[in-house]
């Protein structure tokens, strides 16, 4: 198990042609909520991002107002070879191709993707990206489709399995999301 602090990023990553393990969650919930997601998950296909498993749909709350529109989320585990900037450039262009608009924070979407983890390392790029994603272990609609692609994860910093993070939520967030 490797980790490694990454705070600044070379010209040249020799790496990018290695195939890294990725763990991404999507997420929608603006005009046809399902669709969105199959059109962000074809798009990762079609930029060379290989998906080998993929957790059902999950509906929760809007976070962190509930009174905007439910969520449909989901997480993939995939392969890329590419290096952690490139994937979250391509993950910004697919949402905005999907119609992501720049607006306030949390606001209602067509399209949310996160990189979740990227092949087990720790990241942080300040104010461009940090990974394992720092809300995660919070939010039910990440962890528990997380949990469904991968019983055995393990969070790359903290170390702590996916179950032991699941149990650590509170109930309610537990019993406010349900898998369709």
């Amino acid at each position: 198990q490797k980790k490694i602090e990454i705070g600044t990023v070379t010209k040249q990553d020799s790496s990018e042609n290695q195939v890294k393990l990725v763990y991404i969650a999507i997420g929608s919930n603006l005009g046809n909520k399902i669709q969105n997601i199959q059109k962000a998950k074809l798009e990762l296909k079609t930029n060379n991002i290989k998906i080998l498993k993929c957790s059902n749909n999950f509906v929760s709350e809007s976070w962190p107002d509930p009174s905007k529109p439910n969520f449909i989320n989901i997480a993939i585990k995939a392969e890329v070879r590419c290096s952690p900037l490139r994937l979250l450039k391509i993950c910004k262009m697919i949402e905005k191709k999907l119609g992501r608009k720049k607006s306030e924070k949390n606001s209602p979407r067509k399209c949310d993707i996160d990189i979740i983890d990227y092949d087990q390392n720790v990241i942080n790029l300040e104010k461009k990206l940090s990974i394992p994603h720092p809300r995660m272990v919070d939010r039910n609609f990440v962890l528990l489709p997380l949990y469904q692609i991968d019983r055995s994860w393990k969070h790359p910093k903290t170390n702590k399995n996916i179950v032991n993070l699941i149990n650590s939520l509170a109930i309610k967030d537990l019993k406010s999301i349900k898998e369709i």
